[in-house]
């Protein structure tokens, strides 16, 4: 009898300890976007402000950040490595922050992405997430120069293009991490020289610290709610 109970107790500890160990499984979240994200784990890149913030609410042990951020990749780059760079490592939520280089790249490369074929691969996409059962988190572009009141060559653009992200937003009913509109806001508020880059960017597009740190807290205030 006593050795029963022995094991029966054994089996119970072993059983509450597996218990606990999965109740400290770390969320994992995956950046998936483009050279923005890439950098994202520099010193003073987003991802590591976001483990920063993480880690001053004493969530830091809960979550796990990976960077899959590709320099020069637009929507339909994403598409063709989402199996292998994303789906493939098990993420929880996968935060999609794309859509520069899709505009940028019309007049550095002569390539870039019309914005249908930006629309049916971002839609694309999203449907192959879908069946990972992860939750997802889209972010609009941020900017192709820092000059307010709608006077960058590209800000038509790259507006058209937010919008085609906030309709799938809305339709796939996605949780939207504004970054367009919150850069634009940020410049009218603080760039009075009206300067092309410098404020929030580094090269018109590429992120100073501040940028970085902008891009942190608006991304952070959205996962938190998830």
């Amino acid at each position: 009898m006593e050795v029963k109970l022995l094991l029966f107790a054994a089996f119970v500890c072993s059983m509450l300890l597996m218990s606990y160990n999965y109740g400290k499984k770390k969320k994992r979240i995956i950046f998936f976007g483009d050279s923005i994200t890439e950098q994202g784990t520099k010193p003073e890149g987003y991802i590591t402000k976001l483990i920063r913030l993480f880690k001053n609410d004493d969530e830091n042990d809960k979550v796990e950040l990976i960077a899959a951020g590709v320099g020069g990749n637009k929507i339909y780059d994403l598409y063709l490595r989402v199996d292998e760079d994303v789906l493939a490592k098990g993420p929880d939520v996968v935060v999609i922050f794309i859509g520069v280089n899709d505009v940028w790249h019309k007049k550095t490369h002569g390539t870039g992405t019309d914005a249908n074929d930006f629309e049916t691969h971002y839609e694309a996409t999203i449907k192959k997430l879908k069946v990972s059962n992860c939750k997802m988190i889209v972010c609009t572009p941020t900017v192709i120069g820092e000059k307010v009141n709608g006077s960058n060559e590209l800000d038509e653009e790259l507006n058209k293009y937010s919008d085609i992200i906030r309709n799938i937003a809305s339709n796939h009913n996605l949780p939207l991490v504004d970054l367009r509109q919150a850069f634009l806001a940020y410049n009218l508020a603080n760039n009075p020289e009206d300067k092309q880059a410098g404020i929030l960017t580094t090269d018109t597009v590429h992120l100073t610290e501040t940028g970085n740190q902008l891009v942190a807290e608006e991304i952070y205030k959205v996962i938190n709610q998830l």
